[in-house]
């Protein structure tokens, strides 16, 4: 099935949006319910397809999952297969993260090589070598990764870049290891902290979560827990994004202002009208946008999973503006769909110079990942006529009811599907 999304441009977003279940946050949590025999409930967990893959990937492990109304309740108790296959493993590269809890509740985990979305060399050496200092071995062959051990033992680890999938790996390994661990060089992200939280409620001992320094002290054994994933920054920061691209006024019903400070305050710059409370925020633009500069960089730093989205508002903004890239090599490779719609952008290794152009216009584009597909929306929503964006497969792995929450806000978006052709 082709899933494409025919924008209308011109129309500006106002309305209140709710915002769901962090995806980077309801994905981990999932895998760490692998850790506690029982029954675990998490709220707020969002309903797309990355996580209806995770589900499927603990499925297969033997996991029965009952999902309503944004609430999944996981009981691991008949968990026996410890291999999880490539047709799922291909589509969602998340599902590396079972080998930690798998280790660290049976010693032993097979794991297909991961997939996802193509915006560059995300290896899993930083996960590896972590898990290989706490006494796991690892073999590769026919496309599958193996380890197991004879029992975690806490350590040292130096992460040479502050990877959050490593962190969030080894610290579901570490918790239930032997001694101590301390991660240095540790993510910062909210959603390792959403993670820690529900680790602790488990029975984990976890201190230094949001420092660079994060230290585990192992326990034995894990209860089942209710949990609710916190709310979805990037979710939130796309509809700020929207609502400025199109001069609107939008409430992000639920957001956190502390989770997006940088964001906020580049939207600011660029003459955003921001307030935040402790029941959401409020964004709203008048007029074209200015131009502002951006680093992304790990957290607190600007994410690199909004980037995409706000060059498609700087390709209009009154003047020129540089973007740096220092996260991933390829995040850039969606920049030649902005020029097929009138963007003025040049690339050269990590840096972007985009010059702000009056107006763009409608052109038939493609997502290709999650974060590009949402900011060729963005683009879309500020041209003068009608936008057709394909593969929009992409954008249902992040975002839920995504073309829905821009209707109820006043955009014209309508989806068209086709089979693909059938291969001779």
């Amino acid at each position: 099935m082709m899933d494409r999304l025919l924008v209308t441009g011109g129309a500006r977003l106002v309305g209140t949006v709710p915002i769901v279940g962090a995806k980077n946050s309801a994905l981990k949590l999932m895998a760490a319910a692998l850790l506690a025999e029982g029954s675990t409930t998490i709220h707020n967990v969002p309903r797309i397809q990355d996580c209806v893959t995770m589900v499927e990937v603990l499925e297969h492990l033997g996991t029965r999952a009952s999902w309503s109304d944004g609430t999944l309740e996981l009981d691991t108790r008949e968990v026996r297969s410890l291999e999880t296959p490539y047709e799922l493993v291909s589509r969602m590269r998340a599902s590396i993260l079972v080998v930690g809890p798998l280790l660290a509740r049976f010693g032993h985990a097979r794991v297909a090589m991961p997939g996802g979305c193509n915006i560059g060399s995300r290896k899993i050496d930083l996960h590896i070598r972590g898990l290989e200092r706490m006494g796991a071995r690892f073999r590769s062959e026919h496309g599958f990764l193996e380890a197991e051990t004879s029992g975690l033992r806490g350590a040292l680890i130096n992460l040479d870049f502050p990877s959050v999938g490593a962190t969030e790996n080894v610290l579901m390994a570490a918790v239930a290891a032997r001694g101590t661990t301390v991660i240095e060089n540790a993510a910062r992200e909210p959603e390792l902290a959403d993670l820690a939280d529900f680790l602790s409620a488990m029975g984990a001992r976890i201190e230094g979560v949001g420092t660079p320094t994060v230290e585990i002290e192992g326990v034995q054994g894990f209860v089942p827990v209710e949990h609710t994933v916190i709310p979805d920054r990037v979710e939130a920061g796309t509809f700020a994004i929207a609502a400025c691209a199109t001069g609107g006024r939008v409430v992000l019903d639920d957001a956190r202002g502390d989770h997006l400070d940088l964001v906020l305050a580049k939207l600011a710059d660029s003459g955003a009208d921001v307030f935040a409370t402790e029941r959401g925020i409020a964004v709203s633009m008048e007029g074209r946008p200015r131009a502002v500069d951006l680093v992304t960089l790990p957290y607190p730093g600007f994410p690199t999973d909004l980037q995409p989205q706000m060059m498609a508002l700087l390709a209009t903004a009154g003047g020129t503006s540089i973007v740096t890239e220092n996260v991933f090599e390829s995040r850039f490779m969606f920049v030649d769909e902005l020029h097929r719609m009138g963007a003025d952008i040049r690339t050269e290794g990590h840096h972007a110079v985009i010059r702000g152009v009056e107006r763009l216009s409608a052109a038939p584009v493609r997502a290709l990942d999650i974060r590009a597909g949402a900011a060729m929306v963005i683009a879309a929503l500020a041209t003068d006529g009608v936008t057709e964006v394909e593969d929009m497969y992409h954008v249902d792995r992040g975002y839920q009811d995504f073309e829905a929450k821009l209707t109820a806000l006043g955009a014209e978006v309508r989806r068209e599907r086709e089979l693909m052709p059938a291969r001779s």
